[in-house]
C-alpha cells in the first residue's frame, strides 16, 4: 500500500516517502501562488483557478486572497461560499462545505495531525481525518477547525474558536475549546 493510499484510508503515513504526494503538493502550491498573485479585479480568472483546483464548487463563490491549501482536490464547496483573507485548508483528507457558508479572515481547517508517540512522530508519521461543514454556517475570524470535526447546519462559530469536536445543528458555539453556548431557531 502506498503512503497516499494509507492517507486516503485514514491510516498513519509518511508523506516524504511518496513522490506522488510531494508532486501533487508542489503543483497545488504553484496554483495557489498563481491565484494569490492575480490582480483583485480579475475575479473570473481567480474563479477558474479554484474550479480547476477544487474537487467540487458551486456556481457562486468568492475566495479572497491569500488562500493556501495542500492538494485542492479534497476540497468541496457548495453554493454561495465566501471566504475572507488568509484562509488555509490543509486537505490531506476531504474538507467539505455546504451551501451558504461564510468564513471570516484568518481561519484554518486542518485535516492533518501527527503521531502522539515521539518516536513515530520523529519518523514523520502523520494522519489526515476529514472535516465537514454544513449549510448556513458562519465561521468567525481566527477560528481553527481540527481533524475529524463535523460542524452542523445553521451554526455560528465565534471568533477565535478552536474547534476540537463536533458541533451540532442550530447553535452558537465559541471558545477554546469551542463548545455550544446556546441553541438557535432553525
Amino acid at each position: 500500500m502506498t503512503e497516499k493510499e494509507k492517507r486516503d484510508n485514514g491510516m498513519y503515513f509518511i508523506p516524504a516517502k511518496d513522490n506522488d504526494l510531494d508532486r501533487e503538493l508542489r503543483e497545488c502550491k504553484d496554483k495557489c501562488f498563481e491565484f494569490n498573485n492575480l490582480k483583485p479585479s480579475l475575479l473570473n480568472e481567480k474563479k477558474e483557478i479554484i474550479k480547476k483546483l477544487f474537487g467540487k464548487t458551486g456556481k457562486e463563490f468568492l475566495i479572497e486572497p491569500p488562500f493556501w491549501c495542500d492538494f485542492g482536490y479534497n476540497i468541496e464547496i457548495g453554493e454561495s461560499f465566501y471566504a475572507n483573507h488568509n484562509l488555509v485548508i490543509l486537505d490531506g483528507a476531504k474538507v467539505s462545505f455546504g451551501d451558504n457558508v461564510y468564513i471570516a479572515p484568518d481561519c484554518g481547517f486542518y485535516t492533518a495531525g501527527h503521531h502522539m508517540d515521539k518516536e513515530m512522530r520523529n519518523q514523520g508519521y502523520e494522519f489526515a481525518h476529514p472535516i465537514t461543514v454544513g449549510n448556513s454556517v458562519w465561521i468567525g475570524a481566527g477560528t481553527r477547525v481540527l481533524p475529524g470535526v463535523t460542524i452542523g447546519n445553521n451554526v455560528v462559530i465565534g471568533a477565535g474558536s478552536i474547534v476540537t469536536r463536533n458541533i451540532p445543528d442550530n447553535c452558537v458555539a465559541y471558545g477554546n475549546p469551542c463548545r455550544v453556548i446556546r441553541k438557535t431557531d432553525k
